[in-house]
């Protein structure tokens, strides 16, 4: 195991600077960080050689992080350093692929990746899509594989996963692959062609062992050949077996800094319906793979596991806020509607998507809560009858609409008479469920 570093053995050996380009305030705050292994050394770009030759592995974090694929769409792995995210946020989301297989017919196969292409969904302001593509050699043909990998490639424009332990069949597949796709996998019998190949394209590649003291022989092995981008593959068996397998590799990598277990982790669902496979995946990017293969393309299944992505790798000690402004949704006029929310980003969005299903154009005014939600920034007195006035009469939501009236959520009745009372507006109570706004506005709403 490596010699564990003081921040002030990293810090003499900094540019001592404090020029901030690490995105630290100071070399001694990113000193501090790097011998803590939340931060890489190469984190600043004025690190000398001659520092990262001293300090060697004892700086690199437990964890190695991990390109796949290259450009607009390249994915970033690994690189963790917890095994919970109330200690510090998860940094690299893990990477959700679909699994094509080149058994499919040329037909099959344009099907399935435009069910690809469609996979994309936009949830509480950001845009949720599945991350690679992984094409499984289950014909034998080389050709053939090689052909489906280069559709693929056009088709998706996403990095791949070339799913072939063939190493013969995956040289053809590699020229019309793109640049750095993830191989898989090498294991005790291929693993020097494999390596070969990982080498001379500069591609990551999967490491498959049938226990944890394989995985290590054989990380061990292709360090010493000059390999670093690595990724386990937590093998067969029963699911429980398999997640067991992810949770040791991340306490040992983590907790005892096992450097031949380092590496992000691949998993790949066992198919089963769609909401089988979804909660199989989605335990999968709890605990703790890197990659994601599923089979199916529901939306309603992707979804589910983007979305659990999506909750899991935000950060818990930075509540998910929107701008506190005025917002618009739909076609809005004198008679529009203005509705109160606060500006946790899923109370927001979930009561604008409510608002558009309503078919009816409404003003929403967004107070700043700091992120809470309704009933926690009404107990944390974030949510007033003052502040809301004053939002209100700030955002000049009631200067736009003929009308007189606010319509509050359900959850703040209690604040109905404050409000009315220091403004003089008619506050309406809205529903405590978004899921009826668009009840409550198609057939509740009067203006007048």
């Amino acid at each position: 195991m490596p010699k564990k570093l003081t921040g002030i053995e990293v810090y003499k050996l900094l540019p001592k600077t404090n020029c901030g380009d690490c995105n630290f305030p100071t070399c001694m705050a990113f000193a501090m960080q790097v011998a803590a292994k939340k931060a890489a050394l190469e984190q600043c770009p004025h690190v000398s050689e001659e520092a990262q030759a001293a300090l060697g592995e004892a700086q690199a974090p437990p964890m190695r992080t991990v390109q796949l694929g290259s450009g607009d769409t390249a994915l970033t792995i690994g690189g963790e350093t917890v095994l919970f995210r109330h200690e510090e946020k998860f940094h690299h989301p893990p990477g959700v692929a679909i699994r094509i297989s080149d058994s499919l017919s040329d037909e099959e196969i344009a099907q399935r990746l435009e069910e690809v292409r469609n996979l994309r969904f936009e949830r509480v302001g950001d845009e949720l899509q599945v991350d690679l593509v992984a094409v499984h050699c289950d014909s034998g043909d080389g050709d053939r594989y090689a052909q489906v990998v280069s559709k693929v490639k056009d088709g998706a424009d996403l990095p791949l996963v070339l799913q072939c332990p063939d190493p013969a069949r995956l040289s053809g597949a590699l020229k019309a692959a793109g640049q750095r796709p993830l191989l898989w996998a090498a294991d005790r019998e291929n693993w020097e062609q494999m390596a070969e190949l990982s080498l001379k394209h500069e591609a990551p590649l999967a490491v498959r062992g049938d226990s944890l003291e394989a995985l290590v022989d054989l990380t061990g092995k292709l360090k010493e050949k000059g390999l670093q981008d690595m990724i386990i593959d937590a093998g067969d068996g029963q699911f429980v077996e398999r997640l067991t397998r992810l949770v040791k590799v991340r306490r040992l990598a983590l907790q005892k800094e096992f450097r031949p277990l380092g590496y992000p982790a691949i998993a790949f669902t066992t198919g089963g319906s769609p909401l089988e496979e979804a909660a199989e995946a989605i335990a999968y990017v709890c605990k703790y793979a890197g990659v994601v293969v599923m089979e199916n393309t529901a939306p309603e299944a992707v979804l589910s596991v983007l979305t659990a992505r999506q909750n899991v790798y935000t950060d818990p000690q930075k509540p998910n806020a929107i701008e506190a402004k005025l917002y618009e949704v739909g076609e809005v006029g004198p008679e529009s509607p203005v509705l109160l929310t606060t500006n946790f980003a899923l109370t927001y969005f979930t009561v604008a998507g409510e608002v558009e299903n309503s078919r009816v154009g409404a003003y929403i005014v967004v107070a700043d809560t700091e992120g809470l939600g309704v009933l926690n920034a009404y107990a944390d007195d974030k949510l007033t009858a003052e502040r809301i006035v004053k939002t209100v009469k700030e955002q000049g939501a009631l200067d736009k609409v003929n009308h007189n009236k606010l319509v509050i959520p359900g959850l703040a009745a209690m604040l109905r008479m404050e409000i009315q009372e220091e403004s003089g507006w008619e506050v309406v109570i809205g529903p405590e469920d978004a899921a009826r706004i668009p009840h409550f506005l198609r057939n509740e709403w009067r203006p007048a």
